[in-house]
């Protein structure tokens, strides 16, 4: 055998190697993966939060409606317990935070309420945790499936 003609075998040998084996090399090839959105908002909702009398309702307003309306309710009963007293009348507004999580556990998380209330009911601020402690069992919030 000639060396032209071992060269030119060597060279169709390794050619065909070469080239049906670029599959079998481990070359990462850029796959375009599409992008999830894992990010969940939790700012809004799919179902709000609802107690066990709002779970027949089936309109989504509704539903967040009667939570609303339960709850102020519910705190209502719970302040008419205790005697509040005010020499003057006050007409203020009270926000009261408070945070369900995942297992529908209702915690109270901060009061804001001006400096009168504060003054002419220091209680109150005690009163309404015992208030938001004391209401009944909460479902939570889903969003995407996701208490």
């Amino acid at each position: 055998m000639k060396s032209t003609d071992f060269f030119f075998v060597f060279f169709f040998i390794s050619a065909v190697v070469f080239f049906t084996s670029c599959d079998k090399l481990p070359f990462t090839k850029k796959k375009e993966l599409p992008i999830l959105d894992t990010i969940v908002d939790f700012t809004s909702v799919d179902l709000s939060p609802s107690f066990t009398i709002c779970d027949s309702l089936v309109d989504k307003q509704k539903k967040s409606d009667c939570f609303r309306k339960t709850i102020h309710q519910k705190i209502g009963e719970e302040l008419k317990k205790h005697e509040l007293v005010s020499a003057d009348s006050i007409n203020e507004t009270i926000f009261v935070d408070i945070l369900i999580n995942s297992k529908g556990e209702i915690q109270f998380q901060n009061l804001k309420s001006s400096s009168t209330i504060n003054m002419v009911l220091p209680q109150l601020d005690s009163l309404l945790k015992k208030s938001v402690n004391n209401l009944p069992k909460v479902y939570p919030a889903i969003k995407r499936g996701i208490p």
